[in-house]
């Protein structure tokens, strides 16, 4: 290699260890000596932006966009995302070329050992309408709080007493070596549609980084995650929409694609599965979308395609 790659990546804790993951798997692949990839923290609005809820400020493209400029300068080589903050649309420019293999794809409840043990009323941080809906429809009677900052600084929050609970994906929790809070199992809570995959994404048109990346792709999570997308796409909410998507691929070619839509309440809600072949069945994901918006009560509906 003539020169070292860049990675671009916002430059929280969590982000900085996904690089370093992604970096380190991409030098083992190709036998390059350590520091190949040279890393290049790029702070993005969605850092600045710590005192409000991001969808009222722009949604998941305050994670990308300045880490998107960087790419198409050609100041970076590529960039790594946490992909349940990616947007389903991206520009044609930039294509999602690797997935990394998935981790724990559930989320970790912190402050009680289950959401049954909260005490009635109980106050709940997060940011996530996913995660809110959820908790309201398991229990009504708690009061769900926006909460911001990164691992640390709501792990700080929480031990403050500003909130009695809060939950956060497992996958991050363990890339940072964090032992905390009680895994809520997936048929309790479906996980956000790329929740615990690690994605990398480089200019469209350059076809010698994505041969290089193209070395640690995880197939089955690239196909899992880019269903879930495509059926995120499909339903046509905005950041506000309570939306939980989980695919899994078996070893025969088939996916498994999970997935439910929620009042912001969490009132009212529709769920469904689909198993189908990824090839011929390419559709598939927006066939499940279209039939969940099509039985989905209106409280549901308003907040998505319908």
């Amino acid at each position: 290699m003539d020169r070292p790659l860049v990675l671009g990546t916002r430059g929280s804790p969590l982000a900085m260890a996904q690089a370093r993951m992604t970096a380190g798997a991409l030098e083992v692949a190709h036998g390059w000596p350590e520091g190949s990839v040279v890393l290049r923290p790029v702070k993005t609005s969605g850092d600045r932006i710590q005192d409000r809820p991001l969808a009222e400020v722009g949604g998941k493209a305050l994670w990308t966009k300045e880490l998107d400029l960087a790419l198409l300068a050609g100041e970076t080589d590529f960039s790594v995302h946490s992909m349940k903050d990616v947007e389903s649309e991206r520009p044609d420019s930039l294509c999602i070329v690797a997935t990394l293999a998935r981790a724990d794809v559930r989320d970790r409840l912190i402050g009680a050992p289950s959401v049954e043990a909260l005490g009635q009323g109980a106050k709940v941080g997060t940011s996530s309408p996913r995660r809110a809906a959820q908790l309201l429809r398991l229990r009504p009677d708690l009061r769900v709080e926006s909460i911001r900052g990164n691992v640390a600084t709501r792990l700080t929050r929480l031990q403050g007493g500003e909130y009695d609970a809060t939950l956060l994906a497992a996958a991050g929790l363990d890339r940072l070596g964090i032992e905390v809070g009680t895994p809520v199992e997936i048929g309790t809570m479906l996980p956000a549609p790329g929740q615990a995959a690690i994605g990398i994404e480089c200019r469209s048109d350059d076809e010698r980084t994505r041969g290089l990346l193209q070395a640690i792709n995880h197939t089955p999570t690239h196909h899992a995650v880019t269903a879930e997308r495509r059926f995120a796409r499909a339903i046509g909410g905005s950041c506000h929409s309570p939306v939980a998507a989980l695919a899994v691929e078996h070893g025969d070619g088939r996916v498994w694609l999970r997935a439910e839509l929620l009042s912001s309440d969490g009132a009212e809600h529709v769920a469904g599965e689909l198993l189908f072949d990824l090839e011929p069945d390419e559709q598939a994901p927006e066939r499940l979308a279209a039939g969940l918006l099509e039985r989905a009560p209106a409280a549901v509906r308003s907040l998505f395609g319908g």
